[in-house]
């Protein structure tokens, strides 16, 4: 089964800038698309990025939309979140996950298609 490892959360002031690393390893011809969520204290977890394998499409929720951006490298097996101008409201763990599901638009998963997870890294935006 595919392993997945996140890495680069730190602390981080607003206005700063982080890149995250989801390394992924097993067997991968499964899958369809890999996703970043983020879950704060107390709270849902939430969607926060997503991309097809095979196209490279990308999904983004409004508070993502021109902050975040998703990509992967498949020389390297890794799938990179690059977030800027990082806001307090940002801190969370991130989680990446992988699903097994085809969906024709990469807009259409839902959390619960996610079936590969790893164990999450910690983003904190404060002053």
């Amino acid at each position: 089964q595919l392993q997945l490892v996140e890495s680069g959360g730190a602390l981080v002031h607003p206005g700063g800038s982080l890149r995250l690393s989801c390394v992924t390893s097993g067997p991968s011809s499964d899958y369809y698309a890999i996703a970043w969520f983020r879950q704060a204290p107390g709270q849902e977890r939430d969607e926060v990025s997503c991309i097809n394998f095979r196209s490279g499409s990308t999904y983004y929720p409004y508070f993502a939309e021109g902050r975040f951006t998703i990509s992967r490298d498949n020389a390297q097996n890794t799938v990179y979140l690059q977030m800027n101008d990082l806001k307090p409201e940002d801190t969370a763990v991130y989680y990446c996950a992988a699903s097994r599901q085809f969906r024709q638009d990469v807009r259409w998963y839902r959390q619960s298609d996610f079936d590969t997870w790893g164990k999450g890294t910690q983003v904190t935006v404060s002053s």
